[in-house]
């Protein structure tokens, strides 16, 4: 009897063709759209967001093209939760979030599971840049990198635990983007040459901050910037405007270039520093989840990643407690950023990761 599998299908040329390479191994399988969040409560029209009526048609073609069954799953109510809430709860408390690991974790590989479960399937399967393997040794699921540098997406990966590895498979992680492009062409999927979709699915229009405001109903009080010794440099026209590391429309004429170090929601000031004053060694992340093994028993040497298109650089970390990862990196890094995850490797091996605190 073939094992099923539940293929995630966004509308776009990765998980069609996907859908496509699991068919291919003989898998039963069903398409699933996952509508994310009610556009017009939000301010979207329907026409400019991830689930619009335009990607759900792409996806139900490529399926019905294949011979699938296919739906749509209404996970409004969760998206809005564990996504868009935790995004605007994040800026309004001076932190800057990575909303693409909230959906991975609770939408696509938590949600989704479930579904997938009622529905008989294996596997869940998504068009994401990675890939999985087991070691015996371990006795472990391993995250690995994608073979496409430019595409991987292992860091959006890293808090998948060992249950969902067992249940997930990513066939794209072996191919370059280029290859998957082909693929779909050669089989006249409708979306062979459609765009790749924007990190932040549900800001179509204007900044996060109008949206942030939007949501809430309110505007941001303005403040104070000062610099780290408590000087006033001016007036900022709300904390949620402003990110670590960041110069540009800070509308301030000063004799040398400024960045935001921090946002300092308590006095709803926001400290300025210079360049030099950016760059630190050591992170501590909270949240955490580890891939590779149980607990960072002794200090171990990594490569990590504080941002998501971010080269890696060398540290060593330990684990003080069950939920804290300590880094120290051997170069000084610029603008680590609370509210994004520091992401570990051993070679092309996710270690683990968390959330910079």
């Amino acid at each position: 009897m073939n094992k099923k599998a539940l293929i995630a299908m966004s509308g776009g040329v990765d998980s069609s063709v996907s859908a496509l390479m699991m068919l291919e191994q003989d898998y039963e399988c069903t398409g699933v759209t996952m509508k994310l969040f009610a556009n017009e409560d939000i301010g979207v029209s329907k026409a400019n967001s991830c689930c619009s009526i335009d990607d759900v048609a792409d996806a139900r073609s490529v399926a019905t093209s294949l011979g699938m069954l296919y739906y749509v799953f209404n996970f409004a109510d969760r998206f809005e939760r564990d996504v868009i809430d935790r995004f605007v709860d994040a800026y309004v408390n001076g932190r800057t979030p990575n909303p693409c690991i909230d959906c991975n974790r609770y939408l696509k590989f938590d949600q989704l599971f479930v579904r997938a479960q009622e529905l008989g399937c294996d596997y869940v399967v998504t068009g994401h840049y990675a890939q999985i393997s087991y070691d015996e040794a371990k006795g472990r699921y391993l995250l690995r990198k994608a073979v496409d540098p430019l595409k991987d997406q292992s860091y959006v990966l890293y808090a998948l635990t060992q249950e969902q590895l067992a249940h997930a498979m990513f066939p794209l992680g072996g191919l370059y983007k280029t290859q998957v492009r082909e693929i779909a062409e050669k089989h006249g999927f409708v979306n062979a040459q459609k765009h790749d979709s924007q990190d932040i699915c549900f800001i179509q229009t204007g900044t996060y901050a109008d949206f942030i405001e939007a949501r809430l109903g309110r505007k941001f009080n303005p403040g104070n910037f000062v610099d780290e010794a408590g000087n006033v440099l001016g007036r900022h026209k709300g904390i949620i405007h402003y990110t670590v590391g960041q110069r540009k429309g800070l509308g301030l004429a000063l004799p040398q270039p400024m960045y935001v170090k921090e946002i300092d929601t308590k006095n709803n000031a926001v400290i300025l520093t210079t360049n030099e004053g950016l760059f630190t060694k050591n992170v501590t992340a909270k949240n955490i989840n580890l891939i590779d093994c149980d607990a960072i028993t002794e200090p171990r040497r990594v490569k990590a990643r504080i941002r998501y298109h971010q080269q890696e650089q060398w540290a060593t970390v330990t684990q003080p407690d069950a939920d804290t990862l300590q880094l120290v990196f051997d170069d000084p890094q610029r603008a680590i950023t609370k509210g994004q995850s520091v992401v570990m490797y051993d070679g092309d091996v996710v270690v683990g990761g968390g959330t910079i605190v």
